[in-house]
């Protein structure tokens, strides 16, 4: 029987289908018509939500931050440097400083996107770099939806079409990437732009179906926020599955039954197709390559080095670049702190004495709050549901453990835990891994999940709402030192 997307449905006529046809055909249960209408429909919310509660201001406006517009203006000037320096509004915030040239010195994905537009607008300042932000800022969540039904339709994900639909609006609204959806700001808008790509990454990297795509979105993904580039082992190790029939839910008798593991080895030696393997990596990796080879060029014009992963944060002109030419960008030196913060970094409560008041009930060190505090729903990842009889599945959850493992190890050993923010904003370099893991994991979304999720929505509302908002400085301490994680007694 022909289906609504089928040809002979939609051929009833020599004009083209029925409006009948058409609308069944948007709102069929499983077609790729209404996946696409409903990742639309996420984009649509989150895109309203996410601008209404960044205000008309950030929407009017170019930010005080607006780094990716000032270099996508060099470029269009044919310059790498700015040529009058740091602008006033800017207050000579992260801004690189080499042989007396001002560098833009963060990963230049989010300036390339916003060239044409700063060119229609004629200068940085007449671009509104906030606004062009928060209209990227839905295509994470809509994409990770596509990703949760793609799961679904393939076996590897229970959940239903709803719990996908619920999963992408928490991890909108119920996740950091809310608070720094709503900013617009270099620093957010990298990880914003670095969120779509890796969503869209691993829609393409599941079953390794679309190499090309997979390895062009994680470079997008890369030169924007460099850590993501190391989820690259998802790609890797589907690609792997796809091509070596052992290691699926049709695994050979053989390979079960082996008696060691140098037998095991021989087996999935034996099945594996290495000449698709290989064309599958090649294909996956020449984009990521040319991402290298253009990082490569643009750090020799700018600093006379050939590296591809150094964007040149060690010659910003800030109080703390001292810890990164002593300790280096990455370093074990900032493992404790970082720790400490993504996990144990609580609201502060006034103390006792009654002469001692905040102005707030309570209030938020900017080094963020942890990140089971915010998005409570991750501790669902420490117990999955059993994978009995279900190998595909306990191989994606495996692999996607390592693949988010590995950026938040890197975010962990970085100079900067994140300061300034609601939360710990890092965690947006792999939530969209980590949701996925929600989806794969199985375990019921009931009463306590939906406690949870309220909880995380609740306290992110707030951080979207008043994070960088001059009217509620009140629940925020700053420090400019960052030195101060806890409460002093």
């Amino acid at each position: 029987m022909a289906t609504p997307d089928s040809p002979s449905t939609e051929a009833r006529s020599s004009t083209g289908p029925t409006r009948t046809t058409a609308r069944a055909g948007w709102t069929q249960p499983g077609s790729r018509r209404r996946r696409l209408l409903l990742a639309a429909c996420v984009y649509v919310v989150a895109s309203v939500v996410f601008a209404a509660f960044a205000g008309p201001e950030r929407l009017s406006q170019h930010t005080a931050f607006n780094h990716y517009a000032l270099l996508a203006d060099a470029w269009l000037h044919g310059r790498q440097d700015l040529a009058h320096g740091p602008p006033g509004y800017a207050m000579n915030n992260d801004f690189a400083e080499v042989n007396g040239k001002t560098y833009i010195s963060f990963p230049p994905f989010p300036a390339v996107l916003m060239v044409p537009f700063v060119k229609l607008a004629g200068s940085p300042e007449n671009f509104r770099d906030g606004q062009f932000v928060i209209w990227l800022a839905g295509i994470g969540p809509a994409a990770l939806l596509l990703v949760l039904e793609k799961l679904r339709r393939t076996g590897r994900s229970p959940r239903t079409e709803l719990e996908n639909v619920a999963l992408a609006a928490i991890f909108a609204f119920g996740t950091v990437y809310f608070f720094t959806a709503v900013e617009g700001t270099v620093w957010f808008a990298a990880m914003v732009v670095g969120v779509g790509c890796q969503a869209l990454y691993v829609l393409f990297a599941l079953d390794a179906e679309r190499p090309v795509l997979a390895g062009t979105m994680l470079a997008f993904a890369y030169m924007s926020r460099p850590t993501m580039l190391f989820a690259a082992p998802l790609f890797a190790l589907e690609s792997a599955r796809a091509h070596c029939p052992a290691l699926t839910a049709r695994a050979s008798t053989e390979s079960m039954v082996a008696p060691g593991l140098r037998q095991r080895a021989q087996t999935l030696w034996r099945s594996l197709d290495r000449a698709a393997l290989a064309k599958s990596y090649a294909l996956f990796a020449l984009p990521i390559l040319l991402a290298f080879g253009a990082n490569s060029l643009l750090n020799h014009a700018r600093y006379g080095t050939w590296s591809p992963f150094d964007p040149g944060h060690e010659y910003l002109t800030v109080a703390w670049r001292s810890r990164m030419i002593r300790w280096g960008v990455v370093s074990y030196h900032f493992l404790g702190k970082n720790l400490g913060v993504a996990l144990t970094s609580l609201p502060w409560l006034p103390a006792k004495d009654a002469a001692a008041t905040f102005g707030a009930p309570f209030k938020i060190n900017e080094h963020g709050l942890a990140v089971w505090f915010t998005t409570p729903l991750y501790f669902w990842l420490l117990y999955p549901k059993r994978f009995d009889g279900q190998p595909d599945r306990k191989w994606l959850y495996v692999v996607v453990v390592l693949s988010a493992a590995l950026p938040a190890a890197l975010d962990l050993l970085y100079q900067n835990s994140g300061w300034r923010q609601f939360g710990y904003r890092f965690s947006n370099d792999y939530a969209v891994l980590l949701f996925v893991l929600l989806a794969v994991g199985a375990r019921p979304m009931r009463r306590a999940f939906a406690a949870f999720a309220v909880w995380g929505i609740a306290w992110c509302v707030f951080g979207a709402a008043t994070f960088d908002k001059a009217a509620f400085d009140r629940f925020y301490f700053r420090d400019g030192s960052q030195t101060v994680v806890y409460q002093p007694d």
